[in-house]
């Protein structure tokens, strides 16, 4: 098997960008739906700007997790096991994009301070939300190639 092409299952070895990108954006879909949903509450509520990153960070890892679970509940697995592969499969990849995403909002002047109506909140959260794919792709990447990381999810997924 050439470096370009996939090694889907993750057991080692290559790993296609396609691949990586697949699982990344996987991860970054619950990812997205907790971190805008914990700044829009933090904005709405004109919350501290620590307990509003605190929200976004808990909700992200939240619709993470129960995005994972869901497809791998489908698969028959008990809800204890399905927590336990969507630990394994996501944590280290939405730790990743929860530190890129949250730092590049804060560095972003005025986006912590922006209203919901104000395209700076909503673009910093997107140039946020981009950063923290294309950073970490590639860990995810590594990961998969290792067997772990999203490789413990492709086993439930056929």
């Amino acid at each position: 098997m050439d470096a370009g092409h996939a090694r889907h299952e993750g057991h080692g070895g290559p790993v296609s960008w396609g691949t990586a990108a697949r699982a990344t954006l996987h991860c970054l879909t619950g990812c997205a739906i907790g971190e805008v949903l914990g700044m829009v509450l933090g904005t709405a509520f004109g919350w501290s700007n620590a307990a509003t990153i605190v929200a976004a960070v808990i909700l992200a890892f939240v619709f993470g997790y129960a995005l994972t679970m869901r497809g791998v509940l489908k698969a028959g697995l008990s809800v204890r096991a399905a927590f336990g592969v969507a630990l394994a499969a996501d944590t280290v990849s939405i730790v990743v994009m929860e530190i890129l995403d949250n730092a590049t909002v804060v560095v972003i002047p005025g986006a912590m301070h922006a209203g919901l109506g104000d395209v700076l909140f909503w673009g910093a959260l997107a140039a946020a939300l981009v950063i923290a794919f294309v950073f970490t792709t590639p860990v995810n990447r590594w990961m998969i190639g290792r067997g772990r990381g999203h490789a413990v999810v492709h086993q439930y997924h056929h």
